[in-house]
């Protein structure tokens, strides 16, 4: 699979860029530096692993990496609500956030369950 034609990996990409404006300002503005480094960190971190995705070893490798994506796009849903709940962002920016995070977490999820069962049917086939 080529990552770069890929939608979620658009997307995640696409997120990211979001949450390095979003580390911007925390810490420029808000002068935050705890949470903005572990938002920076999970956030950029979903496309990675869909990009190291590209050269999996093996069908299990790639849906290996497809589970972290998963779990750090997780994280970085967490990471939003407390930094939403701590008041350092307006509704709107975090609105925004989370509906890209989820829309990438449901596109996962789906990928990951559709893989596991093709797996699995191979490995009964077998």
């Amino acid at each position: 699979m080529n990552t770069k034609d890929n939608i979620v990996y658009k997307k995640s990409k696409s997120f990211a860029f979001e949450i390095i404006k979003l580390y911007k300002y925390l810490t420029d503005i808000k002068n935050e530096s705890v949470l903005s480094k572990q938002i920076l960190r999970s956030g950029t971190s979903i496309g990675a692993n869909l990009a190291e995705s590209e050269f999996a070893s093996s069908e299990k490798d790639f849906l290996n990496k497809l589970y972290i994506a998963l779990k750090e796009c997780n994280e970085t849903l967490y990471w939003l609500d407390l930094i939403y709940e701590s008041e350092y962002i307006e509704t709107e920016t975090y609105n925004s956030l989370i509906n890209q995070c989820d829309e990438i977490k449901r596109i996962l999820s789906s990928s990951t369950k559709t893989i596991k069962e093709r797996l699995k049917n191979q490995n009964n086939n077998n």
